[in-house]
């Protein structure tokens, strides 16, 4: 029994070198668009800019003050965040050329982005009276939408990757 404890002790008391076998992970690969092989992949604004650009070049997707210290509500935003983000995509299919920006000012949400001009004016009318009347009841909350239309999604291509 006292070699056990003679033995424990000596671990303890002596440091080990340990060898890292696994490889470096110091890549940074999030929110960058890897090039095509012919170079020929769209990108808009913002996706051009990575992530390191955020405020220098392009704006924050959501706007909102609940992830600030003291900031009530922060989990509820996200999802709110991301049911409006689907909930356009779903309603406004293949029209947005653009991401979908959120932006949160007292009770008042406000939606902004670019679509096509490929469906007449009064089904867009009908759109997005439909999106802020359905957002509104959901999220207990007056719901603007502030669209900008372009002629082609070709119309919104800053370079080719």
């Amino acid at each position: 029994m006292l070699s056990v404890l003679n033995c424990l002790k000596s671990r303890i008391s002596t440091p080990q070198r340990l060898i890292h076998t696994s490889a470096v992970q110091c890549r940074k690969q999030a929110g960058r668009y890897r090039p095509s092989i012919r170079g020929d992949k769209p990108l808009t604004y913002e996706m051009a800019n990575g992530p390191h650009q955020i405020a220098h070049r392009k704006s924050w997707n959501s706007w909102n003050t609940a992830n600030l210290e003291g900031g009530l509500r922060p989990a509820e935003t996200v999802v709110e965040d991301l049911f409006i983000r689907k909930f356009m995509i779903g309603t406004w299919h293949s029209l947005f050329t653009s991401e979908v920006i959120i932006k949160r000012q007292h009770n008042l949400i406000r939606i902004a982005g670019i679509v096509k001009r490929s469906i007449s004016a009064r089904k867009m009318y009908f759109l997005i009276g439909y999106t802020e009347e359905m957002l509104s009841l959901w999220l207990q909350c007056p719901v603007k939408l502030e669209l900008q239309t372009v002629n082609d999604a070709k119309d919104v291509i800053y370079k080719h990757i």
